[in-house]
């Protein structure tokens, strides 16, 4: 499988050519405030078969063993890693993706930490666009 992907403005480009370990949705503490979002989609790969193909990404360590990298222009969000719990493992936020439709979820990960309004979230009503403006 080759995959290709980057942050929001440009600055950082990646490719991928394996076949994803696990590709899940997290709903950890650390993940919700790194992105400010209420879960976050990762797709793990072995760290060889991830190559930043521009720009060089910042990182930063979050907690512990955990690495987060990002693009030091836009802030989006890209890589995670941890030597301890996942050694040779890269995590790659799977929406970075030029195509992330390509990597669907197949699991929920992390729910013990999953703020409790996520567990009905996707019963709200739903809009092709802003409410209002269909």
């Amino acid at each position: 499988m080759q995959l290709s992907g980057g942050c929001h403005c440009g600055a950082v480009r990646y490719e991928i050519s394996g076949t994803p370990q696990h590709v899940a949705l997290c709903h950890c503490a650390d993940c919700r405030k790194s992105a400010g979002a209420p879960m976050v989609g990762w797709a793990a790969f072995a760290e060889g078969e991830l190559a930043v193909t521009k720009g060089t990404p910042k990182t930063f360590n979050s907690s512990g063993a955990t690495y987060r990298s990002f693009c030091s222009e836009c802030g989006t969000g890209l890589f995670y890693r941890n030597g301890e719990f996942l050694p040779g493992i890269v995590d790659v936020q799977s929406a970075t993706l030029d195509d992330p439709a390509a990597l669907p979820p197949t699991a929920h990960i992390q729910v013990a930490e999953r703020i409790s309004w996520m567990a009905t979230a996707h019963g709200l009503p739903t809009f092709s666009r802003f409410p209002g403006m269909e």
